[in-house]
């Protein structure tokens, strides 16, 4: 595993139409995380759900046409699991992962909430069966000699250089002061104990964002969100060389309202 990359197609069926088979046909990535697939895999075109070159794991949500995550890596994985062992949880099309050499990475939707509503208790009930099993999942890990990079789309923008205009959003779900506290001890080493791989390689800059709304000029004035991480035990982070976010050329150019967040190690 050399490169990676993640990112939320917004509804692959429409992203295939916009330019995600031409994006993945060209992509030097050697694992790429999807979020937010919100279809089933009989419902994707072939070069789609099983495209040349590459082996797939379609995790869809029970709830049709909701979430949704996969998985595609160059290599056949050892080992695939869907879901992290929530009774609620497993069967809504927010987490898998899979077992390659030395390494398991694993795709994730974490719910985005909205204040005041049963959204948002989603979300913290997920959060909090989460962070055990992300803390169980290193420490498994590190037993058996193996690094784990968690990416996807968290939903949660961790510190102010992480979204444009923050100071609107200090009561909105997404930058919640709970909602960074849980992201702070998932980061934690005496926590979570993982590094937030793409922050290491860019410190103390705005962004680099990677969502933006579709809404007025969000797009054209960079008055975007870091949300999509790729959260890496310490030793494969300690590897990570290039961090980029492949933001669309312009505005009509976008697949997704998120644009993909890719990751080089040195192997």
């Amino acid at each position: 595993m050399h490169t990676v990359t993640s990112v939320n197609v917004n509804g692959l069926r429409a992203a295939a139409t916009k330019g995600f088979v031409p994006w993945l046909a060209g992509t030097d990535a050697d694992v790429v995380c999807l979020q937010e697939v919100r279809a089933e895999p009989g419902q994707l075109p072939d070069e789609v759900r099983e495209p040349d070159g590459w082996y797939t794991v379609h995790a869809p949500a029970a709830a049709k046409g909701r979430a949704g995550v996969s998985l595609y890596t160059r290599r056949e994985p050892d080992r695939v699991q869907v879901g992290f062992g929530s009774a609620e949880f497993d069967g809504s099309g927010r987490y898998v992962e899979a077992d390659l050499p030395g390494v398991t990475v694993a795709s994730l939707y974490l719910p985005s909430g909205e204040v005041g509503t049963e959204r948002q208790e989603e979300k913290e009930r997920f959060m909090a069966e989460f962070l055990p099993y992300l803390v169980a999942l290193r420490e498994r890990s590190a037993a058996d000699g193996r690094e784990v990079l968690v990416c996807g789309d968290w939903n949660i923008a961790h510190q102010e250089a992480d979204l444009k205009n923050w100071k609107a959003n200090r009561k909105k779900s997404g930058f919640l002061p709970e909602e960074r506290g849980w992201l702070t001890d998932v980061l934690d080493g005496a926590h979570g104990g993982y590094v937030d791989v793409v922050r290491a390689l860019h410190p103390g800059v705005e962004g680099p964002y990677s969502w933006w709304s579709y809404r007025g000029r969000a797009f054209d004035n960079d008055a975007g969100w870091r949300i999509d991480y790729q959260m890496a035990t310490p030793g494969l982070a300690a590897r990570a060389v290039k961090a980029s976010v492949e933001r669309a050329e312009s505005y009509d150019r976008r697949w997704s309202d998120h644009a993909p967040v890719t990751v080089t190690f040195d192997s």
